[in-house]
């Protein structure tokens, strides 16, 4: 089994085709990792958002440069603020 990489939630929005859009980021920023939900499978289901993840790091993409810095400040603050099982 391959190591995992812990990423924190730095992002979540909403498509007009009623998903919910997910970003856990590493605490430098530098890699992302980007989950689509349905709104309503989640709220089927009582799916919760937590505040950290573990990633394979094959599931992780680079961020984009314009985004990195305010990941890593994202990241680094929810990591300081949370377990990363809290629900946010």
């Amino acid at each position: 089994m391959s190591e995992t990489v812990r990423c924190w939630l730095v992002e979540r929005s909403y498509t007009s085709r009623d998903l919910i859009v997910l970003e856990y980021a590493t605490e430098d920023g530098e890699r992302v990792y980007r989950k689509e939900l349905s709104a309503a499978v989640m709220h089927q289901q009582g799916t919760t958002v937590t505040a950290g993840v573990e990633v394979d790091p094959d599931d992780l993409a680079e961020s984009d440069p314009e985004d990195r810095e305010r990941y890593a400040t994202e990241a680094t603050r929810m990591a300081k603020e949370h377990d990363p099982d809290d629900e946010v």
